[in-house]
């Protein structure tokens, strides 16, 4: 079953596309913002800036900002873990890139598109799910969805729009299953 709005999420373990595993612990951060996100899909490529721009300007707040790629890479070459390495090697990201090669954190967090966002207090209850923002074209909205969500996080407030329907390319699902290990 997908996490919903107000479910506490469970701390997780992927690795890093350079390499290397990150637990993601909410309880680490009073924020942690959890984006699905691809290379190749170009709704994701369109958000990718605001994102980035979020992930350094909540930066001196604490808030943690993790993006993970959960796309098939046998089917979307372009989202390979090699192809995400060489994105954070050229300083794409303003924060971790993960991949979800199983796609288990992806379906327990009943991500669907690319982008997908998620918000999670220190708790670690799920308290935003959704768009960035209102327009993918609008560079103008400046991911306005999730700084409002983290203005009012972060100001002891319940978060007002605390879901808004994701927007993106569907996430490109495995159809075989995965054995970690072999």
């Amino acid at each position: 079953m997908a996490y919903q709005i107000g479910d506490t999420v469970a701390p997780f373990t992927l690795p890093r596309a350079e390499g290397g595993d990150l637990t993601v612990d909410p309880s680490a951060a009073p924020a942690t913002v959890v984006v699905f996100t691809a290379n190749h899909c170009p709704y994701a490529l369109a958000w990718h800036e605001r994102v980035q721009q979020v992930a350094r300007d909540y930066a001196d707040q604490g808030v943690a900002v993790i993006q993970i790629n959960p796309n098939n890479q046998v089917t979307h070459p372009n989202d390979s873990t090699a192809a995400s390495a060489r994105r954070v090697a050229d300083g794409h990201f303003a924060g971790p890139y993960l991949r979800d090669e199983p796609q288990e954190v992806t379906r327990t967090w009943g991500a669907e598109k690319t982008p997908d966002v998620f918000i999670v207090d220190r708790s670690g209850a799920l308290v935003y799910r959704g768009a960035p923002d209102a327009d993918h074209d609008d560079e103008s909205q400046r991911a306005t969805y999730i700084r409002q969500a983290l203005d009012d996080l972060l100001a002891g407030r319940p978060v007002a729009l605390s879901e808004t329907p994701p927007k993106g390319c569907g996430v490109k699902w495995r159809t075989e299953t995965v054995t970690i290990g072999s």
